[in-house]
Formats: C-alpha cells, structure tokens, sequence
C-alpha cells in the first residue's frame, strides 16, 4: 500500500483553461495580498506567483473599483483569476463581465434568493465555476447557534450552499471547508467528502507567519491528499504568497502526487561547514523556483560526506576551505573557488536542462 490513497471520485469543472476535478491533477493556487485596484501592483504579483508554478490566482473584490480593475489585470496575466466576493451581489456581476474565470463566494451571506439566482445566472452566462468557502469563523447563524463552530456544523453549512446552487440547476461547483486548526479543518473535509461529489479546494486558512503556516498547512493539507482528499490546494501564509507555492509543490513533491522543477537536498551542517550554506541554500532554492528541469539538486556542506552522502542527486556542491567541489551522481567533477559554487552550479544545470530538451527533440 502507498503513502497515498486512491484519489476520491468529484465531477469535472474548468477555472478557465484549468480542470479541476479527480480526472485532472491536484493544482496549486494562492491569492494576492495586493490591494485588487492597483492594478500594477497586483499584476507583478501575479506574474511573480506564475514564475514560481501558481495555476489559479484568486483576488479579493471588497468594492467596484476592485470589481472594474479584474479587466485590466486580466489583459496582463497568463493564468485563471478567481474573484472572492462577499455580500455584495454586484460585484460578481461586474467581475464577470470584467472577465474573471470563477467565482468565490458564499451563497448564505449573498442575502436572498433572487440574488442569489442572479449570480448564478451570470456564471451560467459566462460559463464561470463558483467556488462555495466555508470558513468555521463566518457561518450561518442559525447552523453555527446549532452546532457551534464544529465540523458538523461546516459540513451542513457546504451542503445548504450546494442545494442552493444545485436547486437553481448550478453544477460547476467547488467547496472549501477552512478553519484556523489542522483538527476541524481535516474533519469537516472528511464529513463532506461522502456525501458530494463537488471537487474539493483544500486549505488550513489563517494559519499563521512562515513556521506556523507551513507546519499546520502542510499536516492538514498532507492528511487529505494522502487520504485522496482534495482537488486544489493553497497554503496560507503570513508571507509574501510567493512562499505558498513554494510550499504547496513540496507538499505534493513529498507525497508523491506531482513534480515542478528540481528537487533541492540540503545537509543540516555541523562543524566541519566552512562555507555559509544557509544563504547558499536559500539563493539556490529561490533560482530553481524558475526552472523546470525535474533533477535532484544538492547543497552539503563539506567535502568529506557530500557527494558520498548525496549520491543520489544528480549534481550537488559541497564546499571547503576556500574552494569547494561540483559533483555529479556522486563523482566530483572539479573544483571551484567558493565565490562561484551557486553560479557554476547553476550553469551547469542549465547546461544539463538544455541536453535534455535537445535530446528529447531529436527523439521526437
């Protein structure tokens, strides 16, 4: 048996030119902590989340204007934009119209059903999924008075939501079941998960700054893929969301569920570390985020064990006193003064990349 289960059955939805659904592969997504209207702001975050692997970008839409910029951000932006509405009816009338790819909202705070029907009818019109968020920290009153702030009480909160849009002849539906703990979040989820065949956007929300966030994101997250559980993913950080896709593929990397660029192994340090391998370590994390090369990378601090250690990366530094030495599988290739290890280690995959790609043309 496998780390992780067969993935649960969920229909087939598309946020714009992405499929969600257990038939396509588990996407990473995040959400911009620009302020929506300033447009160029916004959109160079966007375009900094692209590099790193983001496959839906969502936006909070808290006004008009916010609503009318989603046309200019749309027209500079390559993947699919989800605008996050509450209350306000009128703002996922304008965002569709603006262009956005899906909709998130939660029918229960959109007020009564005539409004409710006419966002559903926009979506049909636009051919837009709407997202239902369920947040343990916002439910209904009657349900949360009920059952108070459980995942029973999340649970019934999706499933009211889901009739709704079902009864209005709704289908391109996706949920999300939050709350600020790993235990309530991975319970709610599985409470839902027989009971619907909606697609599953997973997430723990307000999970706190970058040690936190990425502990209680990457147990809670982990927990349902591994169990087959979830459809999207975001990790929610404190931090530049840059840091979320970061996260995010490492948690799918880690499962085995999918591979994005190179994989980096690093050695903790100890003594015999006569090179600063933190930063070397983090400037060679950050610069392979923009590569797609699927190689095994590694950063050891010595050369007494790295390329014995690390053998099976595909190529590695390991520094020394001054200098320190480039390996591949295991045999050191040469030398190189210790200002160059990142620069040459990063030509050389390229380099590697490159014969990759070449190779792969002539075959084909």
């Amino acid at each position: 048996m496998g780390l992780v289960r067969e993935r649960r059955k969920t229909r087939q939805i598309r946020v714009g030119n992405v499929r969600v659904g257990s038939e396509a592969q588990v996407c990473v997504q995040s959400m911009t902590n620009t302020q929506t209207q300033d447009v160029t702001a916004t959109v160079a975050q966007i375009l900094a989340l692209e590099n790193a692997g983001c496959e839906i970008i969502r936006v909070a839409v808290p006004d008009m204007e916010a609503a009318l910029a989603i046309r200019q951000i749309k027209d500079q932006i390559n993947i699919p934009l989800i605008a996050d509405i509450h209350f306000d009816y009128r703002l996922a009338l304008v965002s569709a119209e603006s262009g956005v790819d899906g909709l998130r909202i939660n029918p229960g705070n959109i007020g009564e059903e005539k409004k409710i029907r006419a966002v559903v009818d926009c979506a049909k019109s636009h051919n837009l999924p709407i997202r239902v968020g369920v947040n343990a920290g916002s439910l209904e009153k009657e349900i949360e008075k009920q059952y108070g702030p459980t995942p029973k009480a999340m649970t019934e909160s999706a499933l009211a939501n889901i009739r709704i849009l079902e009864r209005l002849g709704f289908q391109d539906i996706k949920v999300s079941l939050k709350a600020s703990d790993v235990e309530r979040t991975v319970e709610a989820y599985r409470m839902l998960a027989p009971l619907t065949d909606v697609p599953f956007h997973v997430g723990v929300t307000e999970a706190g700054g970058l040690y936190a966030g990425i502990t209680k994101s990457s147990i809670g997250i982990g927990m349902l893929l591994a169990e087959g559980i979830g459809d999207t993913i975001r990790v929610s950080l404190t931090r530049d969301p840059v840091e979320e896709i970061r996260t995010g593929f490492e948690i799918l990397r880690a499962l085995g569920i999918r591979q994005r660029g190179p994989e980096l192994i690093s050695c903790p340090t100890c003594g015999r570390c006569k090179i600063n391998l933190f930063k070397i370590a983090e400037d060679v994390e950050k610069a392979l985020l923009e590569r797609n090369a699927r190689i095994k990378v590694a950063i050891m601090g010595c050369v007494v064990n790295g390329p014995g250690e690390a053998k099976e990366a595909d190529i590695g530094i390991a520094g020394g006193d001054g200098k320190g030495i480039l390996f591949k599988k295991g045999k050191v290739v040469r030398k190189i003064d210790q200002d160059c290890l990142v620069d040459q280690l990063l030509e050389e995959i390229d380099s590697m990349t490159k014969d990759a790609e070449d190779n792969h043309g002539k075959k084909s």
